[in-house]
């Protein structure tokens, strides 16, 4: 994975409903399915069934915890993305986490099979891991394996669909249901809230200039979070998508950087001081329209992080935090920096 991120979580791009703000170990589902045993769930590679409720889940994606916790699961193994949060919790979601401490797997070129071996799972979730057909089989030599769904490519599932998956999986399809659509009301309650940001040209950007282009993201699955609180994205910067791509990612070259005068509004992705001081320092950037009219949001990394991870959990967090500071640049009162950094 690059540390210049794709879009993998999604997706996304996007983005949930035991948010940050939720008040903890009370407010998590009870640990109880909705549907009955044996389960048989649909993926890439086929199905697999469930016997019994699981007690012993591990994750081997990069986003998929978010959805466990959400749904009062508790993994006993979870892996890491980014970010080097203890047992791979970011703020957003430790309430729903509670006082579970899984043990943090690495995967490098894919799930590290003994490791996943040692804790004795009798579910391994894979929904966001981007399984090869080999590793799924490895895998369900171990335990019961759910895959990423046949119907999108790998690491671009929409984060309901994930949710659904493993819902599902966990005899808690209904729960799962509630969740989601506690999500969209949240992103209809924050839109309504908000008239002035229907339909302004808005583009999210990454934290920095990378090997000569700014990496803008296109109107899809990436940027779910941000047409979903009303603000379109100009598709100007489509020209500038790799045409064999699928990660809804632009590579504007610095040179070009004045099709970003599209948008009335930018949103960088940024995650330290130091993003924004070089780009606050670039003179290609600071001749912007929306940099001169200081139309701008800078991202802390948490924001940064709950909008790549585009989860059960970190939509909330999005929503909460990234709405009011949107608003406020919209209304040409920025640059407006999220967070502490």
């Amino acid at each position: 994975m690059r540390r210049v991120r794709c879009v993998i979580a999604a997706g996304a791009a996007s983005l949930l409903l035991l948010a940050a703000c939720s008040s903890g170990e009370a407010d998590r589902p009870e640990a109880t399915g909705s549907g009955e045993f044996p389960i048989t769930v649909e993926h890439a590679y086929g199905t697999t069934t469930i016997d019994s409720e699981p007690k012993r889940i591990v994750s081997v994606g990069v986003t998929e915890q978010d959805a466990l916790w959400a749904l009062g699961a508790d993994p006993v193994g979870v892996t890491e993305w980014y970010g080097e949060y203890p047992h791979a919790s970011w703020p957003w979601a430790d309430e729903a986490r509670g006082d579970s401490e899984p043990t943090v797997l690495e995967a490098t070129d894919g799930p590290d099979l003994e490791a996943v071996a040692e804790l004795e799972p009798d579910l391994i979730i894979g929904v966001n891991a981007g399984l090869t057909k080999s590793q799924y089989q490895q895998l369900s030599e171990l335990a019961p394996t759910v895959a990423h769904s046949a119907d999108y490519p790998m690491y671009f599932e929409p984060w309901e669909v994930q949710l659904e998956q493993i819902g599902e999986a966990l005899g808690k399809s209904d729960e799962a249901k509630g969740i989601a659509d506690d999500i969209d009301d949240q992103f209809a309650e924050a839109a309504e809230e908000h008239p002035e940001l229907a339909d302004v040209p808005v583009v999210y950007l990454q934290n920095q200039i990378s090997e000569g282009n700014a990496i803008a993201y296109q109107n899809g699955l990436g940027t779910d979070f941000l047409t979903q609180l009303g603000p379109v994205v100009p598709s100007e910067i489509d020209e500038y998508a790799p045409e064999d791509a699928s990660g809804g990612q632009a590579y504007i070259p610095e040179e070009k950087l004045d099709v970003l005068n599209a948008a009335d509004v930018l949103i960088w992705g940024t995650e330290e001081r130091q993003d924004r001081a070089a780009l606050e320092k670039n003179p290609v950037v600071k001749r912007l329209e929306p940099m001169q009219a200081k139309k701008v949001v800078y991202t802390d990394d948490v924001l940064a992080g709950a909008i790549y991870f585009s989860t059960p959990l970190s939509l909330p967090y999005v929503i909460d935090n990234l709405t009011p500071a949107l608003a406020e640049a919209a209304a040409g009162k920025g640059p407006v920096q999220v967070g502490s950094d």
